[in-house]
C-alpha cells in the first residue's frame, strides 16, 4: 500500500513510501534463523521487509510479471554474504539497496551488484527501511551507467557510492523512462570475471565457510570472490557450509536415503519404478529409484529425471526431460545440456529437439566425486545453477 507522504514530516513530495505488509513482517521473523551470525540475520531481515513491500507494489502498479532474480529460494545465500535484492521486469533488472540509515546523503551499492556481469542491474533503487514503523521509503534511483562512471569506489568496504544530488529522486520518472525510452542504454561496459577451477572453488569454500569470518566478501581479492559467488551452485555451497549443514547435493546420498531438505525445497523428489518387464513374466521385481524435478517452462510443466543405469552406484547416468502432461511433447528448439561443475561443455553433452519430440536425454559416465550442472533452454522459471555431486 502506498502511504500519504504528507503525513511524514521528513519525506519529500517525490518520495514513495510503502507500507510493509503484516504477512511480510511475520514471515521475516520466521525466516530470521537461517543465517550464520547476527549481522547476516539482521541484513536478511531488512532485505525481506524491503522486498515484501516493493515487490507487491511493482506487481500491482507496474507489471504482474515482476519476479525475484534468480529465485526466491536462492535469496538466503545472497543475504548471508551481501546486501541487496534483484528484481526483473520483462527485460529490465532493478537492484534494491535497502538501508536503515537516517543519513540519505548518498546511495551506497555493494561492488558485487556493479561489477559481476550476471548480477548487474539496469537501475539501483535507494530504499530506507523502517522496521518499527512498518514502512519503506524509496528516495531515489540511478542507472548502472551513472553509478559506474560518476560514482566513487570505496576500497575499504567494496562499495560504489553516488551523492544524493546526482540521483533522480522521483521514482515515477523511472516508470516514464521505461515507457518512452525503452532502448536507452542503462549499463556501462564491465570486464568479465575469470571462472575458477573446481579445486579453487572448493578451497575457498572450505576457508570462507568458517562462520567466524563475519565478512567473507572482504577476505579475498574481488576477482576470486566474484568468480566464486557468481556461480549459483558454489554460492549455495558456501552458504550451507557457513550454516554447518551436511552435504545437500549428493545424488548417491539421495538414492541411498532420501532427497535432502534443501533439494526438496527447490522441487527435487524420488520415486521407485518397478521393472515392468520382469513383473510381466511373474518374476520378482526390483524397484529402481529415479530422481525427478518438476520445472515450469514457457507456461507448461516438465519433468527432469535422473535415472541410474544399472546398480545404484553405476557410473552411467541418464538425464531425461519429458513433458509432465500425458501424451504431450517437448517443442522443437528445446535443449537439454549437461556441463561440468565449473560450467564447461564436454563431448555429447546435449540433446536438441529439432522438431517436437517425446523426450530429450543425455547419458554421461561419471567417476566417484565428479559433479554435473544441468541446463535447459528455454530456461525454466526460477532457474539457478545446481551442482549435483556423484
Amino acid at each position: 500500500m502506498i502511504l500519504d507522504t504528507t503525513i511524514f514530516t521528513f519525506a519529500s513530495s517525490t518520495d514513495l513510501v510503502l507500507e510493509i505488509p503484516i504477512i511480510t513482517q511475520n514471515q521475516a521473523d520466521l525466516n530470521n534463523q537461517a543465517f550464520s551470525n547476527a549481522s547476516s540475520r539482521y541484513q536478511a531481515y531488512i532485505n525481506e521487509l524491503c522486498l515484501g513491500a516493493i515487490l507487491l507494489w511493482l506487481q500491482e502498479d507496474w507489471t504482474p510479471q515482476t519476479k525475484v532474480w534468480p529465485t526466491t529460494t536462492a535469496l538466503p545465500s545472497f543475504w548471508e554474504l551481501v546486501n541487496g535484492i534483484a528484481l526483473t521486469l520483462d527485460t529490465t533488472r532493478l537492484v534494491l539497496v535497502p538501508s536503515e540509515a537516517i543519513d540519505l546523503s548518498e546511495l551506497r551499492v555493494p561492488q558485487e551488484w556493479v561489477d559481476i556481469p550476471s548480477w548487474v542491474g539496469d537501475y539501483y533503487l535507494a530504499v530506507q527501511v523502517e522496521p518499527d514503523e512498518g514502512y519503506v521509503r524509496i528516495w531515489g534511483y540511478c542507472s548502472h551507467e551513472k553509478l559506474k562512471t560518476q560514482g566513487s569506489y570505496d576500497v575499504s568496504d567494496r562499495t560504489y557510492s553516488l551523492d544524493a544530488t546526482d540521483i533522480i529522486n522521483d521514482i515515477s520518472v523511472l516508470a516514464m523512462a521505461r515507457q518512452l525510452c525503452p532502448e536507452e542504454p542503462t549499463r556501462s561496459p564491465i570486464a568479465e570475471i575469470p571462472s575458477l577451477s573446481p579445486q579453487q572453488a572448493e578451497n575457498l569454500i572450505a576457508r570462507l565457510g568458517n562462520p567466524e569470518i563475519l565478512t567473507p566478501r572482504q577476505e579475498i581479492p574481488f576477482q576470486l570472490w566474484g568468480g566464486l559467488i557468481q556461480h549459483g551452485g558454489w554460492r549455495q555451497n558456501l552458504y550451507q557450509r557457513r550454516l554447518g549443514l551436511p552435504e545437500q547435493w549428493s545424488v548417491l546420498q539421495w538414492l541411498q536415503s532420501r532427497v535432502s531438505q534443501v533439494a526438496e525445497a527447490v522441487g527435487w523428489g524420488s520415486f521407485d519404478l518397478q521393472l515392468s518387464a520382469a513383473g510381466a513374466r511373474g518374476e520378482d521385481t526390483q524397484p529402481s529409484t529415479i530422481l525427478s524435478r518438476r520445472l515450469a517452462i514457457a507456461g507448461q510443466i516438465y519433468e527432469l529425471l535422473i535415472i541410474p543405469q544399472g546398480e545404484p552406484d553405476a557410473t552411467i547416468w541418464r538425464f531425461e526431460l519429458r513433458n509432465a502432461a500425458i501424451g504431450a511433447a517437448i517443442p522443437g528448439g528445446f535443449k537439454l545440456r549437461l556441463l561440468t561443475g565449473d560450467l564447461q561443455p564436454f563431448p555429447n553433452n546435449e540433446d536438441v529437439a529439432a522438431t517436437a519430440v517425446e523426450q530429450l536425454c543425455v547419458e554421461v559416465a561419471l567417476e566417484a566425486g565428479e559433479s554435473i550442472v544441468w541446463e535447459i533452454e528455454p530456461f525454466p522459471d526460477d532457474y539457478n545453477w545446481e551442482i549435483l555431486k556423484f
